[in-house]
């Protein structure tokens, strides 16, 4: 999978819809940081942030080949470190499920420490656990404007299952905790929502607040045409999202692996396209329910197709209604690229989530590349308010070079899936009313 994304700049379309979104009923509710310096003097004290530092790694498993992320840490940290705060930081990194792992993409948080300190223009004192006696001792002792970083929280088994004793631990390192991680914000761990019980305040982080800000406001108060883009290999993930969009949408667009499983519904012949032939009743419903409701839900017209999932495969381009045989759809086709840019170019709200096609095979990828373009366009020429929201689709973005492009580029996929279905993040939900 290609890497999440945090856009560095922001231009004048993000400054508008930052500050006609400020008072987002969700963020609003919430204590910030910036709400937090003005309610503690913060000097001196230990101030625990959840970050996300799933870096990539290249294949020494120690040099880290992209450090988005670790950026995206910076605002919140150098604010707290302005104001005087020891600041603890606390992330996951990739999935070792318990186990203690020295290197690798689940491993040891060690090669992080030097770029981070490099990014931020201090020194780090790294740990080798979250948590015990060491660590407490070592996190008493901290002195103004220092930065502790913490072990891997996954090596505890609890961390997931949001054990109350490694929360506590956690808690024991600070009295004030900042959450701004929204890529894991969707998930109760100890780390993200059980530390929030510990601690005399719990606030969000500006990336925190920024991420709720564009996308709660995006889907409650747009500035419309509010349009969204679907796509993705499986409608199974999608279809809640696609429910929720259709009460709040002027038109949604389909793409991606997924439109098969529609067109099965329509009594097409799909040939050998990827089908989830237990969510083809739940196709039809959703078109049934988009067209009851008015909101049309677009699908391609024309297809890409391969006779093997391969980017050297034999290709050719086809109306969705002549695939037959053995040949599998892998990007939308060129005629759907014209119509999607026609309706784009309509809307003034545009949430993207999921590729068009298989965008890691060149050969398929022009969907995707399309309609990046479509959205970078939309966002500098029409003053559109642009939102990427998924893994795949964040990663066309950003291998398209168009990151600066748009108007926000989100850092969870899971997590922004969930909050544009309407769901409470836990993470959220968790830290301190005002």
């Amino acid at each position: 999978m290609f890497r999440l994304a945090v856009q560095k700049s922001v231009n004048g379309a993000f400054t508008a819809f930052y500050r006609a979104f400020h008072a987002t009923a969700v963020a609003d509710a919430k204590l910030t940081v910036q709400q937090l310096a003005e309610k503690v003097d913060l000097k001196g004290q230990n101030v625990l942030v959840r970050v996300d530092l799933n870096a990539p790694l290249a294949k020494d498993n120690v040099t880290v080949t992209d450090d988005t992320r670790l950026r995206a840490v910076v605002p919140t940290t150098k604010f707290l470190l302005d104001k005087g705060a020891n600041v603890i930081l606390a992330s996951h990194y990739g999935r070792p499920k318990g186990e203690v792992i020295e290197t690798g993409k689940n491993g040891r948080l060690n090669p992080v420490v030097k770029p981070l300190e490099s990014l931020l223009g201090t020194s780090i004192l790294k740990m080798n656990d979250c948590k015990g006696p060491e660590v407490e001792e070592a996190a008493s002792k901290l002195t103004t404007g220092q930065v502790m970083l913490l072990e891997n929280t996954r090596f505890y088994a609890g961390e997931t299952k949001n054990d109350p004793e490694l929360s506590a631990a956690l808690g024991k390192l600070a009295d004030y905790f900042v959450m701004d991680a929204f890529g894991t914000a969707h998930r109760a761990h100890s780390s993200t929502e059980g530390v929030t019980k510990h601690v005399k305040l719990a606030a969000a982080g500006f990336l925190m607040e920024k991420e709720l800000q564009y996308l709660q406001g995006a889907v409650d108060d747009p500035k419309r045409p509010l349009m969204a883009i679907v796509g993705g290999a499986k409608v199974s993930t999608k279809i809640p999202v696609i429910e929720s969009l259709l009460e709040k949408c002027d038109s949604i667009l389909v793409g991606g692996g997924m439109i098969f499983t529609f067109y099965k519904a329509l009594g097409y012949n799909i040939g050998a396209s990827l089908v989830e032939e237990d969510m083809v009743d739940l196709a039809t419903q959703l078109m049934k329910k988009a067209e009851a409701k008015g909101v049309p839900l677009i699908l391609p017209t024309d297809v890409v197709l391969a006779d093997a999932f391969d980017n050297d495969a034999n290709s050719a381009i086809a109306s969705v209604k002549e695939i037959s045989g053995d040949w599998r759809g892998l990007d939308i086709g060129p005629d759907t690229i014209k119509l999607f840019q026609t309706e784009i170019e309509k809307a003034k709200t545009i949430i993207w989530n999921g590729p068009m096609g298989v965008f890691e095979m060149p050969n398929f990828a022009a969907g995707t590349n399309a309609v990046a373009q479509m959205l970078a366009t939309a966002t500098q020429e029409h003053g559109a308010i642009t939102i990427i929201g998924g893994g795949d689709s964040v990663a066309a973005v950003n291998q398209a070079g168009l990151g600066d492009k748009v108007s926000h580029i989100s850092t969870g996929g899971g997590a922004s899936l969930e909050l544009l279905e309407g769901k409470v993040l836990p993470g959220v939900a968790a830290l301190t009313e005002v």
